[in-house]
């Protein structure tokens, strides 16, 4: 036998070492390519639009982008000067226009600012239609001219604002969403009448609270009895916790106006019996008890899945022998059935709570003006205003809160307890 044997070699003749890494390598290409379409799917339809809401919430590159020369110029302004900036800037400003009305987006830079400062957007538009005929050369001196078309390029405060909102990322949208903004000499607290985020976000998480903790006092007590029911009643009552999926949210909705309104049916039920009287009918719509009621009923069966789930793994002899050794059925509930049902309690609760905190269709038909979410005022950012930038930060805030309680309850109760089977 050779002292020195050569390494082992597999059947076509190649190390054997290496052919296990080559076959090693194919199983990873393979696996890779079973789960390709999967995560290409989780990539396009939720990676990137949250990549996407990240950059919209700070991007600003319209306002250099226009007015490159007005920018470089303002450079040297002082922004808390008593007076607008001087010839230099106004001259490289009717440059800038007179290319931005050339490129139409002379009008898409007086909406940015428009969100920061009403009236700009009409002062770009008015003044773009007759800068369109200005002649530069030889044509100055520009200042009068700005002034003759509005005494609002005279303003103080609006080449403050464009100074502000020069640079290509900008904090704004963010100071927007908490009800702050930029100032000259730093951040400001906007107007009281202004003020409306920090409190839709305040609703939004009482509300949330409120429907996460009635969907489990209600939904406790069915979960436990179809656990403890036999499996055919069992399953007969299931179908009916399943029932409301197989109909539209929008019907399930619309339904609960029907009931609620003024003149709907449990008002009309309740001045029929006496009651109430007609005169004093009870307002349950259009505020917050309306949307807690409707989205209560809408979201109970999330948290009855997770309940019925882990309770249907309890063993029914645990109870049973906590009562032969002398305890109550409260203290055989409470000490020894209800830490068992933790896991689910966890597991509805927050999926119940995530559900509601972004849930828009229920509390835009039933909740009026009291009862509304932030994520309508984001609806309204994206498909109305088209402020982008502002719900784009807005669901940037609310991405970032969900986050932080999923941490906080993974510190307390521990992701790994919570089932949903």
């Amino acid at each position: 036998m050779s002292e020195t044997a050569g390494p082992m070699l597999a059947a076509d003749g190649t190390p054997l070492k290496q052919s296990l890494q080559r076959a090693l390598r194919r199983q990873k290409w393979r696996a890779l390519a079973l789960i390709a379409p999967l995560l290409i799917f989780i990539v396009v339809t939720f990676v990137l639009p949250i990549a996407d809401m990240l950059f919209r919430s700070v991007e600003n590159q319209i306002v250099v982008e226009t007015l490159p020369l007005t920018v470089v110029a303002l450079e040297k302004w002082d922004p808390v000067a008593d007076e607008a900036p001087g010839e230099a800037v106004f001259a490289a400003l009717a440059a800038d226009l007179k290319a931005a009305v050339k490129n139409k987006t002379h009008t898409k830079l007086g909406s940015r600012l428009n969100y920061e400062r009403t009236g700009v957007a009409s002062l770009f538009r008015k003044s773009g239609r007759r800068i369109k005929r200005w002649k530069l050369e030889n044509g100055g001196p520009f200042k009068p001219k700005f002034l003759k078309l509005d005494k609002a390029w005279g303003d103080r405060g609006f080449w403050q604002l464009l100074r502000l909102y020069s640079p290509r990322y900008t904090s704004g949208y963010f100071l927007n969403a908490v009800d702050r903004m930029q100032a000259p000499d730093g951040i400001a607290v906007r107007p009281e009448e202004e003020r409306i985020y920090i409190l839709l976000f305040e609703r939004t998480l009482f509300m949330s609270f409120t429907i996460t903790l009635v969907s489990l006092l209600l939904g406790y007590p069915v979960a436990w009895l179809l656990a403890n029911l036999p499996m055919r009643t069992a399953n007969l009552l299931m179908i009916m916790v399943l029932l409301p999926f197989w109909t539209s949210l929008l019907v399930r909705t619309s339904a609960w106006k029907v009931l609620l309104q003024y003149e709907g049916v449990i008002n009309d039920t309740l001045v029929y019996i006496g009651l109430v009287d007609h005169a004093n009918r009870l307002a349950l719509i259009n505020n917050q008890f309306g949307t807690i009621v409707a989205m209560t009923h809408i979201l109970l069966p999330f948290m009855i899945l997770p309940l019925y789930s882990v309770m249907r793994t309890i063993p029914p002899s645990y109870v049973r022998a906590a009562r032969s050794l002398g305890a109550t059925n409260w203290t055989a509930f409470w000490r020894v059935y209800f830490p068992q049902s933790v896991p689910g309690i966890g597991a509805g609760s927050i999926l119940v709570f995530i559900l509601a905190i972004g849930y828009y269709i229920t509390p835009e038909i039933v909740g009026g003006t009291t009862g509304t979410f932030i994520s309508n005022r984001i609806a309204y950012h994206i498909s109305s205003s088209l402020n982008w930038g502002l719900g784009a930060a807005l669901g940037t805030i609310l991405l970032i809160a969900v986050m932080v309680l999923y941490y906080l309850y993974d510190r307390i109760v521990g992701i790994d307890n919570m089932k949903l089977g």
